[in-house]
């Protein structure tokens, strides 16, 4: 089977719901970071086939296209639009990867892109006439009582595990620790600055005092161990085999890619079956991943999948995670992506980027710099 590459990966920075962006549609955050990957990857406008964008409360109407034609992309780029809640933003690049291998494609452009603050409100209508009703979140499975709230799935998983309220709170001051920490250099990378911010907002020196005094969501659940509702948009420059060798660029090989069902009143674990999976397909091991970008939607979340998956605690979100940015729902795995390529551009080996989703999903990618 061909081999794909991404030769260029970039982001907004993530800024908590009603705050910096706002005022941004979701095709003003998509358009500059666009532009970035062509600019990075020395690309024509006329050279790319398609754009798909994970998107997950938008309004729809197929936000890709929207995308596409803001982004001054060629007309027969139709734009193909994804809900696979979190996990759309790797299952773009997944899908980008599976085009360029059929040889329907040879470049892609694939993220996600999420605003909380300007996502429509939503209600449920009834045929007896009775007022709509607003809601919040979508049913993820047929049985109501088989579809927990996202926070009350995290608390049974920590409960189930035994994770306690102290290891989660240590696990998300490591995550503003290490992001605090994250070089410079790094950032620039990945960046793209728009409505004159230049770094992600919410990263802050979080502190056990801090901790305590989060308010309570459910159970072992507080503000501050799960990620808060935010806005961004990244994407990746998907390619074959002639236009990576012709880059002048780094170029990161997708090795393997798998999303899967796994159940859905435990969806904090279906990462690690997602692992599991790519992993055989690669015909890679554990020990032979040398970075991790696991999502923190959840700090519980995030502890389980690296104990269960028996990855090294140090070579996971070595520069923080969501805990310490936010989560854009549609692009948060697009964001672990963005990470992990610019992680091998300076450091090399192999990186394993992994995420659930409500209603029992899970989705993980590896690439390596050969």
């Amino acid at each position: 089977m061909s081999r794909t590459y991404i030769i260029a990966a970039r982001r907004t920075p993530v800024a908590p719901r009603n705050t910096a962006f706002k005022k941004l549609a979701l095709q003003d955050m998509a358009k500059p970071v666009i532009a970035q990957l062509l600019t990075d990857s020395a690309l024509p406008a006329s050279q790319i086939d398609e754009l798909i964008v994970a998107n997950a409360i938008g309004p729809g109407g197929n936000p890709a296209r929207i995308c596409a034609l803001e982004s001054d992309l060629p007309q027969n780029v139709a734009g193909l639009s994804i809900d696979r809640q979190c996990a759309g933003g790797l299952d773009a690049i997944i899908l980008a990867k599976n085009l360029i291998q059929s040889d329907q494609c040879n470049c892609v452009v694939a993220g996600g892109v999420e605003s909380y603050s300007r996502r429509p409100l939503r209600y449920h209508t009834f045929s007896d006439g009775a007022a709509p009703q607003a809601y919040d979140q979508a049913p993820f499975t047929p049985w109501p009582e088989r579809d927990p709230q996202m926070p009350e799935a995290a608390h049974a998983l920590a409960e189930q595990l035994n994770i306690t309220q102290d290891q989660q709170d240590r696990w998300a001051i490591e995550s503003h620790k290490r992001a605090s920490a994250t070089p410079p250099a790094l950032l620039a990378a990945e960046l793209v600055p728009i409505a004159g911010f230049h770094k992600d907002s919410f990263t802050r020196a979080l502190s056990p005092r801090h901790c305590k005094k989060a308010k309570r969501i459910c159970g072992t659940i507080t503000s501050a161990n799960m990620a808060v509702a935010a806005d961004a948009a990244a994407f990746v420059l998907v390619v074959n085999e002639d236009i990576a060798k012709r880059s002048k660029g780094n170029t990161i090989e997708i090795v393997a890619g798998a999303s899967l069902g796994a159940d859905p009143q435990i969806p904090g674990l279906a990462p690690v079956q997602a692992m599991d999976k790519a992993l055989h397909q690669s015909g890679l091991t554990k020990a032979d991943i040398t970075h991790a970008e696991i999502m923190e939607a959840f700090a519980a979340q995030a502890i389980a999948c690296q104990e269960k998956a028996g990855l090294d605690k140090t070579i996971v979100n070595q520069y923080g995670g969501a805990l310490a940015r936010g989560h854009p729902i549609g692009a948060s795995g697009a964001i672990l992506a963005t990470r992990l390529y610019h992680i091998l551009c300076n450091q090399s080996g192999i990186g394993l980027a992994a995420i659930a989703a409500a209603g029992g999903l899970g989705t993980a990618l590896i690439l390596k710099k050969n």
